[in-house]
């Protein structure tokens, strides 16, 4: 570590995967005033909210485990970043003063306003006191009352087949294709899971209504639900766009290549919340645990009077959990672009347990030794985008 005497305080906005990291890394200087802002008291592992819902998995972390000593963790929510004045002002109506912030407030699940009867009858697993009050809903309902999960992407699946392992009537409604993110092979271990366990999958169609008791598809056809669960759609906070900040369509953060918001540089962004060159990274910790290092390097360096290096990771892939016992690991190039292969079964289950695992340890890792955590990189993106048309 490098000793310094001028604090330069630094305000880290959303204790999740990006955040936490980004805060534990910013101990690589002496000279820093860390406060990290959060709306809970503990870390959530948002990735296991499907393990959670379905009763079998805490998905809660003390934070005395994760953050590094002199971190000082403000359980609050942030409601605007005044840039002029240099303060992120708090919904309990204290005001944190600022040299550097880093934006790391996360995404959320979104549930269509326009579809009628979905913000009223639908539950989210997007985040954790929404979670709550499904788990709680599940577990009111008999065991075979019908539940379906609206959404085919990863969150949609993963949340279906836990559920249709423990025996649960599950319908998964895609809305287009199943698991379109991953190659055919990838897409066809998925399906024969589900099937196999029971789920009954329809592509091509969509949820037009939720009802109390029902959903009313596209096409017509009214299916009994007893319980809806909605995981298609991404939203995200308001705090950038209601901070005057430039943000994207869905209202990331706007900043360039070393993650720097286009309209001021001492707002620094990361994880799923960011839009680098309006062009995010894909929604996951894969994304977000390395941005939140990056992220934290470019405040590093504007303190040291250095350039910021621009973003460099790859992907590796995407891993998909089926219940406790099976999963399908789907490689990809560095781009995320998947490869035409999978690894499925027991073995595909270990190595999502693990990744899981490993995602919470880095961060305990980085805490007690800033600089520990690594990543796989591919080279900056400039060489690799293709211009927008």
């Amino acid at each position: 570590m490098t000793e310094h005497s001028t604090a330069h305080k630094i305000v880290v906005i959303g204790g999740g995967y990006a955040g936490t990291v980004a805060a534990n890394h910013l101990r690589m200087r002496t000279d820093v005033d860390i406060t990290l802002v959060n709306s809970r008291p503990k870390f959530v592992e948002r990735i296991r909210l499907h393990q959670f819902v379905a009763g079998d998995y805490d998905a809660s972390v003390d934070y005395g485990t994760l953050l590094g000593d002199g971190i000082q963790l403000v359980v609050d929510n942030a409601t605007r970043i005044d840039t002029a004045s240099r303060v992120v002002e708090l919904a309990s109506g204290r005001a944190l003063d600022y040299d550097h912030v880093i934006y790391a407030v996360g995404s959320t699940g979104a549930v269509p306003p326009s579809v009628p009867g979905a913000s009223e009858f639908a539950y989210s697993v997007a985040e954790f006191e929404f979670a709550q009050r499904l788990r709680t809903r599940l577990a009111e309902l008999p065991a075979g009352a019908a539940v379906t999960v609206v959404g085919g992407g990863l969150t949609g699946i993963e949340t279906a087949a836990e559920l249709a392992e423990q025996g649960r009537t599950v319908t998964l409604v895609c809305g287009g294709t199943l698991a379109p993110a991953l190659s055919e092979p990838g897409r066809r271990s998925v399906a024969t899971w589900l099937s196999e366990h029971g789920v009954t999958v329809l592509e091509g169609n969509a949820v037009a209504e939720v009802r109390q008791d029902a959903v009313v598809l596209a096409d017509g056809a009214i299916r009994q639900s007893a319980l809806t669960i909605w995981t298609a759609g991404f939203g995200v906070p308001g705090l950038a766009a209601a901070s005057g900040l430039r943000v994207d369509a869905l209202g990331r953060l706007l900043t360039d290549e070393t993650l720097v918001s286009v309209d001021d540089d001492r707002i620094v962004a990361a994880g799923d919340a960011a839009s680098p060159s309006g062009r995010p990274l894909r929604m996951s910790c894969q994304a977000a645990i390395p941005l939140g290092v990056q992220a934290a390097n470019t405040v590093l360096s504007r303190i040291a009077g250095t350039a910021p290096a621009v973003i460099d990771q790859a992907f590796k892939g995407s891993c998909i959990s089926l219940g406790r016992h099976a999963g399908t690991m789907q490689p990809a190039r560095e781009d995320d672009t998947p490869l035409d292969t999978c690894i499925d079964g027991q073995k595909a289950a270990e190595i999502k347990e693990e990744l899981c695992r490993m995602a919470v340890m880095g961060i305990g890792m980085e805490a007690r030794s800033p600089g520990a955590v690594v990543w796989q990189k591919g080279g900056p993106r400039a060489a690799r985008m293709v211009p927008s048309p």
